[in-house]
């Protein structure tokens, strides 16, 4: 009787083996696709130190900022014959990368901006409109970053972490350095010169080139991208942030914004 249990046993057993053996891989794992993510969107103010109406669209950003949160990012980029270069001095804010931008742009008229790189520049009045049209939407990737500065080398360097979510990106990765809290002149809409006017999210640089690195991420891929880049003499580290988007002929896909942190605040 027992010997006749053992064999009965091990014919189950077989059975058991041949059956999954005989199952198709598909059968056995189920693709989860990942979560939805949601969409920040990238304001490009395109602005000017000799602009008596650029003052304006700070008002507009702070309004659409108290209702978006950190889900909008503006970056301040200064260009044009309403500009102060800072290649002629340390209270200019243009540089030859945020000429480069703004003209091609198409040299909009000031204040005015892009989101999210769709269409042309548009006036103020069109902002918050247009940005909520764009963080309804979901984005196909996630990004993460992190912005370590050392004050000895006076670098920072630059984490990104990336997660594709829907679908397969091709475009392009751009990092930016932008600055908070810059004293410098600006005219008023009266007509006035105020020498103390505070400039925020000011474009700085571009770390990876002034039109970035080629990106691709597949739906449900993981990728991690590092660079670095010296910050100049008279830009306050505390005061510092680093932007990140990816992007490609339709416009920005995902952006992320990160203040930078001292080495030795981790």
């Amino acid at each position: 009787m027992r010997k006749f249990l053992y064999i009965y046993i091990i014919m189950c057993v077989g059975v058991l083996v041949a059956s999954c053996s005989d199952m198709d891989d598909n059968e056995r794992f189920t693709y989860v696709k990942p979560a939805p993510v949601a969409r920040c969107v990238l304001l490009e103010d395109y602005t000017g130190q000799l602009c008596v109406n650029c003052p304006k669209a700070v008002g507009v950003i702070n309004q659409i900022h108290e209702v978006y949160g950190d889900n909008i990012i503006a970056v301040g980029i200064h260009g044009g014959r309403l500009s102060l270069s800072s290649s002629l001095s340390d209270l200019g804010l243009a540089t030859a990368e945020s000429e480069e931008y703004y003209q091609s742009a198409g040299a909009p008229s000031q204040p005015s901006g892009r989101i999210n790189r769709k269409g042309e520049p548009s006036t103020i009045d069109s902002w918050q409109e247009l940005v909520t049209s764009e963080i309804e939407k979901t984005a196909p990737l996630s990004l993460s970053l992190a912005a370590v500065y050392d004050a000895g080398s006076r670098t920072v360097n630059v984490t990104v972490g990336a997660n594709g979510v829907d679908g397969n990106v091709a475009g392009k990765l751009q990092l930016w350095i932008v600055e908070d809290n810059i004293v410098a002149p600006q005219r008023q809409p009266d007509g006035s010169t105020k020498v103390d006017y505070v400039h925020n999210h000011v474009f700085r640089s571009a770390v990876n080139g002034t039109w970035g690195e080629s990106f691709n991420i597949a739906e449900g891929e993981e990728k991690s991208v590092t660079a670095s880049a010296a910050l100049k003499a008279n830009w306050k580290p505390e005061d510092c942030s680093v932007v990140a988007f990816v992007y490609n002929e339709s416009g920005v896909m995902q952006a992320a914004k990160v203040k930078i942190i001292n080495d030795n605040e981790e």
